[in-house]
């Protein structure tokens, strides 16, 4: 299981296809990943849970562009 002080500020976030579609603002607890902003300049959030690998400076996670989109947070995780 991957740790929160494994994932670093401006590491690329990959989906499960390898595509980049963000890069790491910060953590934000044990549980939270916040994202930089996106072109619409709003902050998202992904639960650490997603993440299967840091390998290379890339965070990759197990879910695809479209699940992101849906599953993503505009608020910080509890």
């Amino acid at each position: 299981m991957i740790q929160a002080h494994e994932i670093k500020q401006d590491m690329p976030v990959h989906t499960a296809q390898a595509e980049q579609f963000a890069v790491v603002d910060h953590t934000d607890g044990p549980d939270s990943i916040k994202l930089k902003k996106d072109d619409s300049g709003n902050h998202h959030y992904i639960p650490i849970s997603w993440v299967i690998s840091t390998e290379g400076g890339i965070v990759k996670i197990n879910r695809t562009l479209d699940q992101v989109l849906q599953d993503w947070s505009a608020e910080t995780l509890a």
